[in-house]
C-alpha cells in the first residue's frame, strides 16, 4: 500500500497518509488508522507516487 509523507514548506506535516481531500482552501489528510489532519489555506501542489510524497503549497 502506498502511504504518503505530506510536506508543507519543505517540512513534514503528516506521515502515512492514504487519503487526501481538497475542499476549497483546506486539505484533509488521513492515515490507515483513521487519524486525520485538516490543513488550512493550502492546495495540493504535487503528488509523487514513486517517492511517496504529497506536497502542499500555501495559498
Amino acid at each position: 500500500m502506498c502511504e504518503f509523507k505530506v510536506f508543507l514548506d519543505n517540512e513534514e506535516v503528516f506521515e502515512g497518509a492514504v487519503y487526501a481531500k481538497a475542499t476549497g482552501s483546506q486539505v484533509t489528510v488521513g492515515d490507515i488508522l483513521g487519524t486525520t489532519k485538516k490543513i488550512e489555506n493550502v492546495k495540493i501542489a504535487e503528488v509523487d507516487v514513486t517517492t511517496e510524497r504529497l506536497v502542499l503549497a500555501k495559498l
